[in-house]
């Protein structure tokens, strides 16, 4: 009796998890080349970005799943069967309500540089507490199939 439940009640909770950056530092991609220069400024930015729910059908079914299996816990004969209906369709809209679109806050860093050859440039590239860069650091531009990154010069 309490396996159908308790299935459910995973199938509604699964975490849901998606890939921020286009690669992490640990990947190894393929560079195009690779500049040097001097951090001239730092600012630190946010962007919000609109993010929708793409597990919500899984989420519904999960949720009217669940709602079935209680509600067919309540009555006898067609009231049951009554109960098991308004169940699933409850936890079904409850369920899908629960999802939907929600705002996620990107941290960036906008950083002017001047190249070895005086010329500026500036990127914008997400926070890395791993690598904190400030004004005057020496830096590395490395420039990847379709992106930059900036990180310390080594």
């Amino acid at each position: 009796m309490w396996k159908p439940v308790l299935f459910g009640l995973l199938l509604v909770l699964m975490p849901v998890t998606s890939a921020l950056a286009e690669y992490e530092r640990n990947q190894a991609v393929p560079v195009e080349k690779v500049l040097y220069g001097e951090v001239l400024s730092v600012r630190q930015i946010s962007e919000s970005q609109l993010v929708e729910d793409r597990n919500r059908g899984w989420r519904t079914f999960g949720g009217a799943l669940l709602g079935g299996v209680i509600g067919h816990q309540f009555g006898s004969g067609t009231g049951r069967d009554v109960a098991t209906v308004l169940g699933a369709l409850i936890g079904g809209g409850v369920a899908n309500q629960s999802g939907g679109a929600y705002y996620r806050q990107y941290r960036l860093l906008e950083l002017m540089i001047r190249l070895e050859d005086d010329s500026q440039i500036m990127v914008i590239q997400d926070v890395d507490p791993g690598m904190p860069l400030k004004a005057g650091d020496q830096v590395r531009v490395v420039y990847l199939v379709g992106s930059v990154r900036v990180d310390l010069a080594m």
